[in-house]
């Protein structure tokens, strides 16, 4: 073996161990198997039996896979892995190997168990044999094989099968179908789990075995499922003159099915029953021994697998419940849009994770639209997502700027007590307007899809996803400004809607662009479309959607009203503001005057920045009276008084008041408090 392998791996002080000198006198050689390294050493007689020389073998198993058949190898797989989870502490099989003359010969292993305080396996100590003269008598090799052949069917058959169970159902669909009983030889089955001290009866097979009034039955019945409870041994019955005599009351209600023999066996896992199965057969009388330890071996199995089932339903039912109450129970009205979400639990690991969404109902008929996904499938992931969704709305409730609410988010989640990261897009939509400002977090870029139909791509810049950006000090979130016209719908979604199985991630967009595209016009047909196709795909990831789209027939109400905050050192917001204004000019009805409220706004937001200690505020809104007016003021903390000079020739400031004079119908000063309030208003076309 390489020296650097074997450094590197963890090895028992006692690896390999050395054998007695009296097996190599027996012509038997032994091996140690470490399992947690996978490493298995072979003594030289051991090698002697597979015809191996030590430089040929690198001490891992895998390397006799060369001389074993393939069915034999998979027959000896089998054999160990249900040796290692029924908790034994040994096993023995014959098998053939593989000389290098292509002839086969017969092998005789045995192997012991070792496990560790807590009873999990870490290592087999074995001996191997040349077996074929022990064999030798075709009879013999007759029955060799044939127990071989159907150990190997019954045993694999059904471990291959349980293995795909998730749920109890799966479990009992699979033992109770025509083909699961032949897995097990009988004729039909009957299997109950312990709730309490009843037993309740949760597969019976196939149709017809069902006892009326047994559904539920007491542990302290004289059935033979609640005898092999309390005595939590099996129970063989070795003919139907032994069952008429040993349960009367159940006998004449089953005779009918033709049944000469039975075997009933308690169903234990982590040392305690959790049910009982009834293996029923009608062609066969009394059981050897071999056959009743293979049949307490398969209820083991059994056993171990409905645990699993059990423990993945109560995990799932508790996660789910959890999910669901973090997710918002209800979803408000959004004046002058249409929203539809929808939330579809993973495939895997607990069917639950952490996608979410959530509308924030925000001042001035804002909203803010969330979409995120928090790493991992599990009750954590889906803790961590209910966390982030309160602090989240907590953060826009405060006023917040997009930018701002993500990177305290962030924050947040790197502060709290968890490795979790998390993705997430936040769009404030201002209705009225159109105006989105978006920010996203490592999260998939939206998609918007026109009043035609057509879908596009939204491509914007973000940042690190939730968690990291604050690990890293990257929490200067980028906002990009987006606007929505009337009748366009934007679309927020969690990556699981684009992961397609052995496919990328861009054939996986432009498959979602055309569901869009070529989807219902309905925002809430479209939301379970985009759903179905996953299921459909098989997709195995959660999935989250958030669809809002834009009123086409949505007026701004007469007393339009909307309200920023410019800090100073600010450049994006002052752009931001500038998105705002012109958008909300085109809704209310005044796009012919776009241009100059737009830049008289800008002089009075700029004259504020420069001239005084603190930001604006800026508000636009509609006044109504005998004549339509759009109004513009621009608030800050200065008591002193604007006034307007001329600037010169070579003046470089000056021209502010001027150009709003030009361009506003009126403008004036109030004071207001310890500041006061520059505005300026535009007249505009009474709306049609």
């Amino acid at each position: 073996m390489d020296d650097r392998v074997a450094g590197a791996l963890s090895l028992p002080d006692d690896w390999p161990a050395h054998p007695d000198l009296s097996l190599a006198l027996n012509r038997m050689g032994s091996f140690d198997w470490d399992l947690d390294s996978g490493l298995m050493h072979m003594d030289e007689p051991a090698l002697q039996v597979f015809d191996l020389s030590a430089e040929e073998y690198d001490d891992r198993p895998e390397s006799l896979s060369l001389w074993i058949p393939a069915e034999e190898g998979t027959r000896l797989d089998a054999m160990v892995s249900l040796a290692l989870k029924g908790g034994r502490d040994n096993y023995g099989a014959y098998f053939r190997r593989k000389r290098r003359d292509g002839s086969l010969r017969w092998t005789h292993t045995q192997g012991f168990i070792r496990r560790d305080g807590e009873g999990r396996p870490r290592r087999i100590i074995g001996i191997v044999r040349d077996a074929t003269q022990e064999l030798a008598d075709s009879a013999d090799r007759r029955t060799v094989d044939e127990e071989r052949r159907r150990r190997t069917s019954l045993v694999q058959s059904t471990t291959a099968a349980l293995a795909h169970a998730r749920t109890v159902k799966d479990v009992t669909d699979m033992l109770k179908n025509s083909r699961g009983l032949a897995h097990l030889g009988a004729t039909s089955l009957v299997m109950g789990l312990l709730e309490g001290s009843r037993i309740h009866l949760v597969a019976d097979g196939p149709e017809g075995a069902y006892v009326a009034g047994t559904r539920f039955t007491r542990v302290d019945e004289p059935y033979p499922m609640g005898e092999v409870i309390r005595t939590l041994k099996p129970r063989f019955i070795e003919s139907a003159e032994d069952f008429a005599s040993s349960y009367p009351i159940l006998w004449p209600d089953i005779s009918h099915l033709g049944i000469t023999s039975a075997a009933y066996l308690p169903l234990i896992a982590q040392a305690r029953p959790i049910g009982a199965l009834g293996l029923l057969y009608g062609d066969r009388e009394g059981f050897s021994g071999d056959e009743r330890n293979l049949l307490i071996a398969l209820g083991s199995s059994i056993a171990q697998s409905l645990q699993r089932a059990m423990l993945y339903e109560q995990e799932h039912d508790l996660a789910e419940g959890l999910q669901q109450a973090m997710l918002p129970r209800r979803i408000p009205e959004v004046a002058g849009a249409q929203v539809a979400v929808r939330y579809r639990s993973a495939r895997l690991g607990q069917d639950i994770g952490g996608d979410w969404y959530d509308i924030i109902p925000l001042p001035g008929g804002r909203v803010g639209a969330v979409i995120g996904d928090v790493q991992g499938h599990d009750t954590h992931a889906a803790a961590v997502m209910g966390q982030l969704r309160i602090v989240l709305r907590a953060y826009a409730a405060e006023g917040h700027r997009p930018a701002t609410v993500v990177a305290r988010a962030s924050v947040f989640l790197h502060e709290l007590d968890t490795d979790r990261f998390a993705t997430c897009s936040y769009a404030e939509v201002d209705p009225d307007t159109g105006v989105v400002q978006l920010v996203r977090a490592g999260h998939v870029d939206p998609l918007v899809r026109d009043v035609d139909g057509s879908c596009r791509t939204l491509p914007s810049e973000g940042g690190l996803p939730l968690g990291l950006s604050a690990e890293f000090g990257e929490l200067d979130y980028p906002v990009s400004t987006i606007d929505l016209d009337p009748g366009q719908t934007m679309i927020l979604y969690t990556d699981g809607l684009v992961e397609l199985p052995g496919a990328d991630f861009g054939q996986g967009m432009r498959l979602l662009r055309s569901l869009v595209r070529d989807g219902p016009q309905d925002l809430q047909q479209l939301a379970d479309r985009l759903c179905e196709v996953v299921d459909e795909r098989g997709g195995q990831d959660d999935v989250a959607v958030l669809l809002m789209r834009r009123d086409a027939a949505h007026a701004s109400h007469p007393g339009g009203r909307l309200q920023q905050h410019v800090a100073q050192n600010d450049p994006e917001a002052l752009t931001s503001c500038r998105r705002m204004i012109r958008a909300a000019v085109r809704a209310w009805g005044a796009k012919e005057r776009a241009d100059e409220v737009e830049l008289a706004a800008d002089e009075l937001v700029t004259n504020a920045l420069m001239h005084t200690d603190g930001g604006a505020i800026v508000t636009i809104r509609v006044l109504t009276g005998p004549e339509r007016r759009l109004r513009v003021d621009v608030e800050d903390r200065s008591s002193a008084l604007p006034r307007r000079r001329e600037a010169g020739e070579s003046g470089v400031s000056g021209r502010g008041l001027m150009l709003v004079d030009l361009l506003a119908d009126v403008w004036g000063v109030e004071a207001r408090g310890g500041g006061k309030c520059v505005w300026c208003e535009f007249a505009v076309v009474e709306r049609r």
